[in-house]
């Protein structure tokens, strides 16, 4: 009886234990700060930056070179893992420029608010979603760049996930006619 006594203490003991709490706090951009989808360093690129801190990976967030790449990731159903904490680039930051957006300037993703459809491209050459944390910085840029601002909720999904025109490709029409040719090819 003894023994299934000191057992069942060990397990309640066990039971009460505290799950160690995962940092999710940002990383600061370094050399060793790679795309999670381009696999190349992010400071080799323009525009704001996001971080993705999954749960049970610790200290190694995914990068992204692009906000609206972050976006898209933690919108994609086929995850496999928990998303703790997403942090963007305050592009308002003091000393935050386009070409070099800053290294530790990161604000949670549920509290920025976005400029979405302006005029600018990100790091990776498609539209971009800009972040800042101050409503009248994100207004300004508005004025010079256009786009609406929103809440990270409000950002629709079509600003995220649809496909991107890049570098004057017009349509789905050329990709269909490449698509057509390679079918003939393969039945010849």
């Amino acid at each position: 009886m003894r023994p299934v006594i000191i057992a069942l203490m060990v397990l309640t003991l066990a039971g009460c234990k505290e799950e160690a709490v995962q940092n999710t706090a940002p990383l600061p951009l370094s050399e060793a700060a790679i795309g999670h989808y381009c696999q190349m360093n992010l400071l080799e690129h323009e525009g704001p930056k996001a971080q993705v801190h999954l749960a049970g990976l610790p200290g190694a967030p995914l990068f992204f070179s692009q906000v609206r790449d972050a976006l898209a990731y933690m919108r994609m159903p086929e995850q496999s893992h928990q998303i703790l904490a997403i942090w963007v680039n305050d592009m308002g930051a003091p000393g935050a420029t386009w070409a070099t957006p800053g290294r530790t300037n990161w604000i949670a993703a549920d509290d920025a608010i976005y400029v979405v459809d302006g005029h600018v491209v990100g790091g990776m050459g498609a539209p971009e979603i800009v972040p800042f944390t101050d409503l009248q910085t994100a207004t300004e840029f508005t004025q010079e760049n256009g786009g609406q601002i929103m809440r990270l909720a409000e950002i629709p999904d079509s600003a995220v996930l649809a496909p991107v025109e890049l570098n004057g490709d017009s349509g789905n029409a050329d990709f269909e006619d490449r698509l057509r040719s390679l079918s003939r090819k393969v039945g010849e």
